[in-house]
């Protein structure tokens, strides 16, 4: 016989039963858009920024959803082997929510810059946590983000192993360290010199290196015409471009190449004017492609590799 007490046992069955289905809420963690309850030990992680997928990816955190790499259909070729069982979500500037939502993730993660107009959506799927910012401050973010999902020990063990690469790189540079670099990316929309504010700028930084004193600036880059190549001089220059040798960026970055102010600069006439990846040192933005950035110098100056 079906009783008051028998319908009160299975009710208490249901609510406990419950409770170990929801994601147990276990501390408050402020961010950039305010305090937000998170869940002890994450399962179903939504990255929005190419940064924080190659922060998670360094903490031993493959995500379900991953908003898709900049230049890359879905991936940048050094994740691709990493991410085959992630879900693309759209760019950092047009998450697709419907497609998120599926996902049925208990925690997103994203970055106020690029995302706060949607803040309000992301936590009513699963609570959001955002960083400030992204680009020069991704160490400061794989911190952030291993705080919140309990990986501080990986963070640390990852942002020291980078930290002794740049200082082996310093050391096995001799007086090459005190060579002044000059960054620049050309683009058919803006041509920017690149400052110490920027990803790459400031690896240089960290690793050493001066700069010309007009790109000696903590700002991030400034937009500049023909006129003011010779602002561009260094003892190295390394520039880059669209990695996807599409004919509109290759055929500006011909155009500016071939200026006459270019090619009087005194690094260019010496051959050191070098093209890197925008992937590795711009877009990328993580600790994989902070990683590659030096490769790409080792391999540059003639070092031998600092990889473990």
């Amino acid at each position: 016989m079906f009783t008051l007490r028998s319908a009160a046992a299975v009710a208490a069955i249901f609510v406990a039963a419950s409770a170990l289905l929801t994601p147990a809420f276990a501390r408050e963690v402020t961010h950039a858009m305010g305090v937000t309850e998170v869940p002890d030990s994450p399962q179903r992680i939504v990255i929005l920024t190419n940064e924080g997928t190659e922060a998670l990816l360094a903490l031993g955190v493959t995500p379900v959803g991953a908003a898709q790499s900049w230049d890359a259909n879905p991936w940048h070729a050094h994740l691709t082997d990493l991410l085959v069982d992630t879900t693309p979500l759209g760019t950092e500037l047009a998450v697709n929510l419907e497609v998120l939502a599926t996902l049925e993730p208990d925690l997103i993660i994203g970055t106020k810059v690029r995302q706060e107009d949607i803040y309000e959506q992301l936590s009513a799927i699963a609570p959001t946590v955002m960083s400030e910012t992204i680009g020069g401050e991704w160490q400061e973010n794989i911190t952030f983000y291993a705080s919140v999902i309990g990986k501080d020990a990986e963070a640390e063990a990852a942002l020291g192993a980078f930290d002794a690469r740049t200082k082996a790189i310093h050391d096995a540079l001799g007086d090459q360290v005190n060579e002044e670099i000059s960054m620049v990316r050309f683009s058919p929309n803006r041509t920017r010199i690149y400052y110490k504010g920027s990803f790459s700028g400031l690896i240089l930084d960290q690793i050493g290196f001066k700069r010309p004193a007009p790109q000696d600036k903590p700002e991030f880059a400034e937009e500049v015409t023909k006129e003011r190549i010779p602002e561009m001089a260094g003892d190295r220059i390394f520039y880059f471009s669209s990695d996807l040798n599409d004919a509109e960026p290759e055929a500006n970055l011909a155009d500016w190449l071939a200026d006459p102010l270019w090619n009087n600069l005194e690094a260019v006439k010496a051959g050191k004017a070098q093209r890197v990846s925008e992937i590795i040192w711009n877009t990328g933005g993580g600790i994989f492609s902070a990683n590659l950035m030096l490769d790409d110098i080792e391999k540059i100056y003639g070092l031998d590799s600092t990889r473990q």
